[in-house]
């Protein structure tokens, strides 16, 4: 086991990602204590029946008090707010992350309610599955997956470091990288391609009824595969898309582009041109292989696109 990187780590929603880290760092010896929180009483016993951390809180000022460094695990609408409600009983140095899939929205709204004292490391690891909850907890989940950490400017090396350091321990690959270029990098990696599934699969629900049936009996695996990232939790991707509408905006007009193209290539019979974009396509997922980054759908194993990341704090 490796010595502990924290005393006390404290999980604000102890889902998939929260719940996840929770099973790495105490298998690894990484904290000596481990804290989590959950607002509702059901999700609380949840927690603690499955021995994901050494202690449940049912308030926030007791979670946090002690804690060295809180981990947000809750949808980044809601980190001002649980921001506001836990700095009063933050301890001066306590270090603040999160696993959002938005930066730099998140890395403001943290900003405006913590103290000076309180650094902030935005974090991002870049895995998961569709599944939520305690339950959906895995050991080894970011083994071999990238992090991305977003400090702020200001942000102590000491703080950096240590956040990185836990991450690596885990098995992460980490990567730090200015906010503003993580929101654009993940709007095209990750969140324009769930507003795809979303509305493929929505336009699915659409069709007349004996239509819609043959559609679900015969899905071949592409339509699968859009049906499993749809699924992933609601409330966390309508905060995604909000907090990070203008980078999403930008990559959804350049693919209404490309697709214009496509539609034109397809309705004038211009096969060469649709071999030469399938062919560049092609190359673009040979290297994700060969990078080690092409990832399964079997939740054993989870694929690199940061799927449904935790238990929202609005409901847990």
């Amino acid at each position: 086991m490796s010595a502990p990187i924290f005393d006390t780590i404290s999980f604000i929603g102890v889902g998939l990602i929260g719940g996840s880290m929770a099973r790495d760092i105490k298998a690894a010896g990484l904290a000596r204590h481990l804290v989590g929180y959950a607002r509702r009483q059901e999700t609380r016993d949840e927690i603690e029946a499955l021995g994901l951390v050494d202690q449940v809180a049912s308030e926030l000022a007791d979670a946090v008090r002690e804690a060295d460094l809180v981990v947000l695990c809750v949808p980044v609408g809601a980190m001002g707010q649980v921001a506001a409600d836990m700095a009063p009983h933050l301890k001066p140095g306590a270090i603040i992350t999160d696993v959002g899939s938005v930066k730099r929205q998140v890395l403001v709204d943290l900003r405006q309610s913590l103290s000076a004292a309180n650094p902030i490391v935005g974090g991002h690891p870049l895995a998961g599955t569709e599944h939520s909850g305690p339950s959906a907890a895995l050991t080894g989940l970011f083994r071999q997956r990238w992090c991305v950490l977003t400090p702020e400017a200001d942000t102590s090396i000491l703080a950096l470091e240590k956040v990185r350091a836990l991450w690596e321990a885990m098995g992460s690959n980490v990567e730090v990288m200015d906010a503003d270029h993580h929101d654009k990098v993940l709007a095209i990696t990750s969140h324009l391609p769930h507003l795809i599934a979303y509305c493929i699969v929505h336009t699915a629900t659409g069709l007349e009824a004996q239509t819609q049936e043959e559609v679900i009996k015969f899905s071949a695996s592409g339509f699968r595969d859009f049906t499993r990232i749809a699924a992933s939790d609601p409330v966390m991707w309508r905060d995604i898309f909000l907090n990070n509408k203008d980078a999403v905006l930008e990559m959804l007009q350049r693919f209404s582009e490309d697709l214009t193209a496509l539609q034109r290539s397809i309705r004038y019979g211009e096969g060469e041109s649709l071999q030469q974009v399938f062919t560049e396509t092609r190359a673009v997922r040979r290297s994700i292989q060969d990078a080690g980054q092409a990832g399964t759908f079997d939740a054993r194993e989870p694929e690199a696109m940061p799927l449904s990341l935790l238990a929202p704090y609005a409901s847990d």
